[in-house]
């Protein structure tokens, strides 16, 4: 370890997973670290059963209707892919799809007036679904029309709308969009947590949805993948990839210094022993003194004996509602699988309930979703704190914020920096074709 290394890694979250693989694969030498004994961090998946008990510190154990422990791959944090996403492109420009595979998830449903309505996935379910009514269709679809021959290049696509201008809400209002078709479309297709988009330029939020159609159109009924085995094993693919181009990896390792010089971080001090480098990687976990709380985000496994009520008794499904539905000021998210990812015991069911917390009674918040999935076996509740950076980095040209366990959804982030020199030193994703190909089981 008492070496000098381009990179050191602290932790191994996925994000850190993710910049240690390409890294490596970009021929920089690599040290990745964590005080843990197991890969994923706080994106982990528990297994055994029993171990999920455990880490939420209840008395019993599982009883024998929830199966064998062994059966159970219970993700920490709720996620789905966008299965033209970034996160989906880096899989495939790394290769690590030849770890791992895919289902796609069977549904996306939003919320509206205390029901759940199927997010249509083709024309035919759009003009048979009871989001909306017969003219509101007919505006949506021209508004569909408009952003799927959009193109931000081309300024004769653009019919009167300024992309680096024109906020979302006069996109809406040129198209003549009520409250409820708005709702749907930035929440449940653009996938904002918050109305802040509205006052913003138009560009990104097009872009959103854009993506959500592309990802619809690759494999049909939603746009979301789920990886088989849990999310657990995304991390864990990342850092095979990074120990097959040279990487070192060393699990259960205590760090006891961040080390600096005139405001660079230079190295690591662990166990006595210095490694040097001239960039790290960590979680917040490993700076206390440079993060600041930026607020909590309270999440609910739960787990169930069928599938939720109104969803074609999906296996997997995502339901979004949005938060003027329930007077909030960010939407609750419920993501949903099963069995059939082998995630858990024959006949079992794992909804993962998530939101930022607003008030002082994180749980009555999240009572609309809890309902919808009624009755469940067992909870487990957890609040995590979210952190941001004392230091932008601007000044010291050492500190950058990057999102953990983010794509299009960014709930349940956490925030991890990374010490740089001035130069970036991975390449953009499109400097080379992905070879590799994403295998998708029935």
């Amino acid at each position: 370890m008492d070496e000098e290394y381009d990179v050191i890694v602290l932790g191994t979250g996925l994000t850190e997973c993710i910049l240690s693989g390409i890294m490596s694969v970009n021929g920089k030498k690599v040290l990745h670290m964590d005080r843990n004994p197991y890969y994923g961090g706080e994106s982990s998946s528990i297994t055994p059963l029993e171990e999920l008990y455990k880490r939420f510190e209840l008395t019993d154990s599982p009883p024998e209707s929830m199966g064998r422990g062994r059966d159970w791959n219970v993700d920490l944090i709720p996620k789905f892919l966008m299965a033209n996403g970034q996160l989906v492109k880096m899989l495939l420009y790394t290769e690590v799809t030849r770890y791992l595979d895919f289902k796609v998830v069977e549904g996306s449903f939003v919320y509206k007036g205390g029901k759940i309505y199927k997010v249509p996935s083709t024309e035919t379910e759009a003009l048979a679904s009871n989001l909306m009514g017969m003219f509101e269709k007919r505006r949506f679809r021209k508004f569909l029309v408009f952003v799927a021959n959009f193109d931000e290049n081309d300024p004769k696509t653009f019919e009167g709308v300024d992309p680096k201008v024109t906020t979302m809400k006069d996109v809406y209002k040129k198209f003549d969009l009520g409250q409820d078709v708005i709702d749907f479309t930035g929440h449940a297709l653009a996938l904002y947590r918050t109305d802040d988009y509205l006052d913003v330029p138009c560009l990104e939020t097009i872009n959103r949805i854009k993506l959500y159609s592309e990802s619809l159109a690759r494999y049909g009924k939603s746009p979301y993948l789920y990886p088989l085995y849990g999310l657990g094993e995304l991390p864990q693919g990342f850092a095979r990839l990074s120990a097959i181009y040279g990487g070192t990896y060393m699990l259960n390792k205590p760090v006891e210094e961040i080390v600096m010089e005139d405001g660079h971080v230079v190295g690591v001090k662990s166990e006595g022993e210095v490694a040097r480098c001239k960039q790290l990687i960590c979680d917040p976990s490993y700076i206390q003194d440079r993060v600041r709380k930026a607020g909590q985000v309270i999440r609910v496994i739960c787990i169930l004996s069928h599938p939720i009520k109104n969803t074609n008794d999906a296996n997997s499904c995502q339901i979004i509602i949005p938060q003027n539905q329930v007077n909030r000021k960010s939407d609750i998210y419920v993501c949903m699988i099963s069995y059939a990812h082998n995630v858990a015991a024959q006949g079992k069911y794992i909804a993962i309930v998530s939101t930022t917390v607003e008030t002082s009674e994180p749980e009555a918040e999240i009572e609309p979703a809890l309902e919808l999935l009624e009755p469940i076996d067992q909870k487990f509740v957890s609040l995590s704190d979210l952190y941001e950076p004392t230091d932008d980095g601007t000044e010291s040209q050492t500190c950058f914020r990057t999102r953990h366990w983010s794509e299009r959804k960014p709930v349940g982030f956490c925030v991890s920096f990374r010490y740089s020199p001035r130069q970036p030193t991975t390449p953009p994703l499109t400097s080379r074709p992905p070879a590799a190909t994403l295998t998708l089981r029935t």
